[in-house]
């Protein structure tokens, strides 16, 4: 069986979940299926010289040859959001282009960006076979939601429209939560086409690193002897990053609490200067580190903060919570109090939820947290005994490939 995919981003590039991206292909290619996986050259979190090195290689092969990957030049990826649309619109008649001359016997076609579902519509009923399409981001919801666009809009009502086309033409749609099973049940998607399978986490990368051991202390000059609340991932415009950095504020009298953040995004900026305007030294700012430093990243903490502004939260169960949980560094949620992601915490004794944008309800849970040092070690332990259960890569990548297999 082969299988034709089509990535935006694939490694050496890094991301928050790029690693599911590997994990699955690798795992499908090692029990038999062949994969076709096309991508641009790398340019996304990656320095010059590794630009260059890939420029130079435009297919590679991995698994026993099961895996081929082949990569086509690309424009780097823009910051504004009509660049970055623009990149897309290209990737995508790239991916036609190549897709029309591979043989294959199913699609496996990821949602970002937001037009490869409309894009394998196409080649779906050029080439005539199955789609299983991977929703990640819920698109054109995620435009409301991050305040990029509103429902009246042009842009929505396209997106709605293209949404509809990739549903319509998907034979299976693996989605990420029972949430995101309701919302597009709610669109009219039939029960039988929708399978949910969380994330997972690739259990050997992602571990407990003792504070002692960790070498992104000494790299960024942090202070072994503080309470650190983490947070590790996209920095865009849900994740209410806004009342981060007012608590922090409000906090910066506390001199043993400190506050570190991993990652990249559209807010990344604005957070940026926001600390230094407010003169916030108990903020710390860490670019995404390369993936052989994640177990690290995700130990960081002595919580892990999952955080999103109001009427987000119910959309998705960011992955970050597995990684943390896998670290054994207890969740902390400012999120929505009837999401998936806060029942999850509670019934499985993991972490503290506060409801979403509630500053004093934030601070106090820190606070309670730093005093709680023998319920942080039960919270870890629950959760990567959870993670290990119900979780792991092997787990993960099985009801992907047994879905693909069964495809009709």
């Amino acid at each position: 069986m082969k299988i034709l995919t089509f990535c935006s981003y694939f490694e050496p590039e890094i991301a928050a979940s790029m690693y599911l991206t590997t994990n699955l292909f690798e795992d499908a290619a090692n029990d038999g299926l062949e994969v076709e996986l096309f991508a641009p050259t790398p340019t996304r979190g990656v320095d010059k010289e590794t630009i260059e090195k890939y420029n130079k290689i435009k297919y590679e092969e991995r698994c026993g040859g099961k895996l081929k990957i082949h990569r086509f030049a690309m424009m780097q990826e823009g910051k504004k959001t009509l660049g970055r649309a623009f990149r897309y619109i290209l990737l995508n008649l790239a991916f036609v282009w190549k897709g029309l001359r591979t043989k294959a016997d199913v699609m496996f076609i990821d949602s970002t960006p937001p037009t490869q579902g409309f894009m394998a519509a196409f080649l779906k009923k050029m080439k005539r076979i199955p789609i299983v399409y991977n929703l990640q981001d819920i698109f054109p919801d995620s435009l409301v939601h991050t305040g990029i666009s509103t429902e009246d809009s042009l842009a929505y009502k396209i997106g709605r429209w293209m949404e509809k086309v990739t549903y319509k033409n998907a034979d299976k749609i693996i989605v990420i939560s029972e949430d995101f099973k309701a919302n597009i049940m709610a669109k009219g998607v039939p029960e039988d086409k929708i399978v949910v399978v969380y994330n997972w986490v690739d259990e050997s990368q992602v571990y407990a690193v003792d504070r002692k051991d960790n070498v992104l202390f000494d790299e960024y000059g942090l202070d072994r002897n503080k309470f650190y609340v983490s947070y590790s991932g996209n920095i865009g415009l849900t994740q209410n990053m806004e009342l981060l950095v007012n608590v922090a504020e409000k906090m910066s009298d506390y001199s043993d609490i400190g506050f570190v953040v991993v990652g990249d995004g559209a807010y990344k900026e604005e957070l940026e200067k926001q600390v230094k305007e407010r003169g916030l030294k108990n903020i710390t700012l860490i670019p995404f580190q390369p993936y052989e430093k994640i177990a690290s990243v995700f130990s960081i903490g002595d919580a892990g903060l999952i955080i999103s502004k109001s009427g987000v939260g119910n959309n998705s169960v960011p992955s970050k919570t597995w990684s943390y949980m896998a670290a054994k560094t207890p969740i902390l949620a400012s999120f929505d109090a009837e999401s998936e992601l806060v029942k999850f915490v509670n019934e499985n004794n993991c972490g503290v939820c506060v409801p979403a944008d509630e500053e004093a309800g934030l601070m106090e849970a820190i606070l309670e947290m730093k005093q709680s040092k023998d319920k942080r070690k039960e919270w870890g332990e629950n959760g990567r005994s959870f993670i290990d259960a119900n979780l792991s890569r092997h787990i993960g990548t099985s009801k992907y490939i047994d879905v693909i297999k069964n495809v009709k």
